[in-house]
């Protein structure tokens, strides 16, 4: 795994697993290993960090990651092009998401950073 402190702050990690995280305890594992090797609680993932089944909501995936990130008070911005899905749930839970303070769902890392400043 790899990962970047960004931010003005340098209070953001941008965390690039070594392999898609295909469940929760791996998307835990990442997200606390970032935290402690950076000392930070926002987290970035490249869209491509998640396994696909995690933009299919029907597998569950997609909330038992993201209430882990919320249980351990980490803040979260997942960035890609999410255009392609045709899933009004995948859309309607991304729109819900991004109205949050906890987990984000943007299209650049600069938006990412810009949002997790903030919260």
């Amino acid at each position: 795994m790899k990962t970047e402190i960004l931010g003005a702050e340098h209070n953001i990690a941008h965390v690039v697993p070594d392999e898609p995280i295909a469940d929760a305890s791996a998307a835990l594992n990442a997200a606390m290993s970032a935290k402690y090797e950076t000392g930070c609680e926002r987290l970035i993932f490249d869209k491509t960090a998640f396994a696909e089944s995690f933009f299919i909501l029907s597998s569950g995936l997609a909330g038992e990651i993201l209430q882990k990130f919320v249980n351990y008070r980490l803040k979260a911005a997942i960035v890609g092009d999410y255009s392609h899905y045709t899933s009004k749930p995948l859309h309607d839970f991304i729109r819900e998401s991004n109205h949050g303070r906890d987990v984000f769902f943007v299209s650049t890392i600069e938006d990412a950073v810009e949002l997790l400043a903030k919260v």
